[in-house]
């Protein structure tokens, strides 16, 4: 997300010295185990959306992704770098293997039909999200309830994941991370095709989370771990 995110940041490359997130402790996994068994057992969470998670969901989300939100939005830890691959020819935006497989194929289908889908911004650390909340709020001097309304705060944005990618439309430049890009051939590409490759519109009008819309904000959920990764902000109920 971040619609004013200077393009120098956006395209920072990861800075070294970040490694793997830490996972969950094993007394926590057991301790849902346990829960869940009480509870009447462990269908699949996809089918009971207010089940508690199993052992092996609990390895790779949180147990925070499912219990605390900020000012709308959801806690994410951050991809490991060994996940990430490049999507662009200079390395320097990434998304985890799966996301950027899929990523890859749909700007190639998308330049089959003359759309041309340019990646603005992948994967973001924490420490890049700190500075794009905090900083950026200062100099507007924002208050932290608006600066969320069009920032997730560091620990807080899907591009933690490495699965969530903004998009722009090559041949429209003057609409990247605006509203406006709704409006271009890319978008409308976008809202016909993407799910084709499990991508989806994190944060269409009037959102659960109350995020402000954010057409260039797309989101992979193409296996079991970006499913687990993004279940809670699904179930999520529309503000009225």
């Amino acid at each position: 997300m971040d619609q004013d995110i200077p393009v120098a940041e956006r395209l920072q490359p990861i800075t070294k010295g970040k490694g793997e997130p830490r996972r969950g402790g094993l007394a926590i996994a057991s301790a849902i185990v346990l829960v869940g068994l009480v509870g009447g057992g462990a269908a699949g969470f996809l089918n009971r959306p207010t089940a508690l998670p199993t052992a092996l969901e609990t390895k790779s989300t949180p147990m925070a992704t499912l219990t605390e939100n900020l000012l709308g939005h959801l806690p994410y830890t951050e991809a490991p770098l060994s996940e990430l691959e490049p999507v662009t020819a200079d390395g320097q935006i990434k998304l985890r293997r799966a996301a950027a497989e899929r990523f890859r194929a749909m700007v190639s289908a998308a330049q089959q039909e003359g759309v041309v889908l340019v990646p603005l911004s992948g994967f973001r650390s924490k420490q890049d999200q700190d500075y794009l909340f905090f900083e950026v709020k200062e100099q507007r001097a924002q208050r932290t309830t608006e600066r969320a309304l069009v920032s997730a705060p560091p620990g807080y944005s899907e591009h933690h994941t490495g699965y969530a990618v903004d998009i722009g439309d090559g041949h429209r430049p003057d609409t990247h991370l605006k509203e406006t890009f709704e409006d271009t051939p890319a978008f409308q590409w976008l809202q016909k095709n993407a799910a084709r490759f499990s991508f989806e519109l994190s944060f269409p009008r009037n959102n659960p989370q109350g995020v402000s819309y954010e057409p260039w904000h797309w989101r992979f959920v193409g296996d079991r771990h970006s499913l687990q990764t993004f279940y809670r902000a699904r179930q999520l109920t529309p503000r009225n």
